[in-house]
């Protein structure tokens, strides 16, 4: 019984062993280091174009829990959340996919003693590491323009992580399931509606009730509502509850994940 309890016992050194694998990747040439700096640009651009730019015709808005503020303070937070969910999202999906499906690199991970649930842990680890490369640069344009503190960037820090966390698990699980690269459509179809519908651009009280309710529900709006919190250094009613959601997201994908690389892997 002991030695079955060794063998189930998650192994840190193989988790970093997978991590460290990825990080060799980063030698492959400048392509994968343009794809992870186009990752950053996307939403820095909505920031400026939108935040900045729109919010100089709007001015400020009224908010449920943070009172009447600057239209760019309100977006600001929106779209550093939004970088920490693509930077995961990036590498558990596109990424993962063509190691799971294509170049098989999973399955020689797991010819070594890695097992499915250590490789798992491993692929979301880099692709946190990812996200907080984003979320780190975006923090700083933030501090520089104004739209935060830097107390508010350090208490943000490490609600984007979990936000990359539980992105990235969901991430891993989608792609266990996708058939193809045809699939990815739904993928960024759902990615960009959660984009534009969780009090992002609009506090979710100016949506109609039945909207309201369906946003309620999705990850991005939760995690939304916790970097803002912190951003603006201003406790909201609920951050339990954020964080609680986005806590079993990451939990229960991983749970998902584990177990969907070892069916397709272990065959």
């Amino acid at each position: 019984m002991l030695t079955m309890a060794a063998t189930n016992r998650i192994h840190a050194g193989r988790i970093g062993a997978v991590v460290g694998r990825n990080v060799g990747a980063l030698r492959s040439g400048p392509a994968y280091w343009l794809v992870l700096l186009s990752g950053f640009f996307e939403p820095l651009l909505y920031l400026l174009s939108i935040g900045v730019g729109v919010g100089a015709l709007v001015g400020t808005i009224p908010t449920a829990h943070h009172g009447e503020i600057p239209y760019a303070t309100f977006v600001a937070p929106a779209m550093l959340t939004v970088s920490a969910m693509s930077g995961a999202l990036s590498e558990t999906t596109f990424n993962f996919f063509f190691k799971l499906r294509y170049a098989k690199t999973l399955e020689a991970v797991l010819a070594t003693p890695v097992r499915p649930i250590e490789a798992a842990l491993g692929e979301l680890i880099w692709a946190v590491i990812r996200g907080t490369v984003y979320t780190l640069a975006f923090l700083l344009v933030m501090v520089a323009f104004g739209l935060t503190t830097p107390a508010g960037a350090l208490l943000a820090l490490p609600i984007t992580l979990l936000v990359s966390f539980a992105f990235g698990a969901i991430g891993m699980v989608a792609s266990t399931f996708m058939r193809g690269w045809q699939d990815f459509d739904l993928l960024t179809a759902a990615q960009f509606s959660l984009f534009l519908f969780s009090g992002t651009f609009a506090p979710v009280d100016t949506y109609p009730t039945a909207l309201q309710w369906l946003v309620y529900a999705t990850p991005l709006y939760h995690s939304v509502e916790l970097v803002r919190a912190a951003t603006m250094l201003t406790p909201t009613p609920g951050l339990a509850l954020h964080a609680l959601y986005l806590v079993a997201m990451l939990a229960i994908g991983m749970k998902i994940a584990a177990h969907r690389m070892e069916k397709i892997l272990l065959k």
